[in-house]
């Protein structure tokens, strides 16, 4: 199995009115009182309760939540310390407060026809980002050939366990344990356990960064 066809293409991000990294004030205001909303159902909260949990009147809070204010870092730090969140969960695209537990049974793997290569995600697999962490793991003698990911994507790579070959066009690095590799992937690429042990690494794969 090609390893280009185990990192999928980056979905599309949320249309601009609902990207909260836009910097537009509407966008992140839209984007706050969505998650304001989904936080405080979830807790069973009323505005009432909130305004007391938090200090912020249940007034500001109603037009927090109705998009129709924008609240300042200050107030925005209050709301999360009266709901026990991370400031970061108002102004996330999809339901995600912090804490995300990835239990090792329910993780996306892929692996290679004959069985020799395996890649586990160490992430949510369910949204765009512009980095992905991987562990991968390569029986003994085996290997992954890529013909190389889009333009700009970069693998930065650490073994954790035995020694890997590690193939940049022409060029050959190995790497044993505690070693690691940064390099441009959208040029051809291969990993190669020359070891009669199994070799396990840790990848973490960085898009360019979007310029919409």
């Amino acid at each position: 199995m090609n390893f280009l066809h185990a990192i999928p293409e980056v979905p599309d991000l949320p249309s601009k009115p609902k990207d909260c990294n836009s910097g537009d004030d509407d966008a992140i205001g839209q984007c706050v009182a969505q998650n304001l909303q989904r936080l405080r159902s979830k807790r069973y909260l009323s505005l009432d309760a909130l305004a007391r949990n938090c200090g912020v009147s249940r007034a500001m809070l109603a037009q927090i939540e109705s998009g129709r204010s924008v609240p300042s870092i200050k107030v925005l730090c209050k709301i999360a310390k009266g709901l026990k969140v991370s400031v970061a969960a108002f102004l996330e695209n999809r339901a995600f407060e912090g804490v995300e537990l990835l239990p090792a049974q329910q993780s996306k793997r892929l692996v290679s026809a004959d069985g020799t290569f395996i890649s586990r995600a160490l992430f949510p697999y369910d949204m765009a980002r512009q980095s992905e962490f991987y562990e991968i793991r390569l029986k003994a003698l085996g290997e992954e050939v890529s013909e190389g990911h889009g333009p700009g994507i970069q693998e930065n790579l650490v073994v954790a366990q035995g020694v890997l070959e590690v193939s940049v066009n022409e060029e050959r690095y190995l790497l044993s344990t505690g070693d690691s590799i940064l390099f441009y992937a959208d040029q051809p690429h291969r990993y190669r356990n020359p070891a009669d042990s199994e070799a396990v690494a840790f990848l973490v794969i960085t898009y360019p960064e979007r310029l919409d």
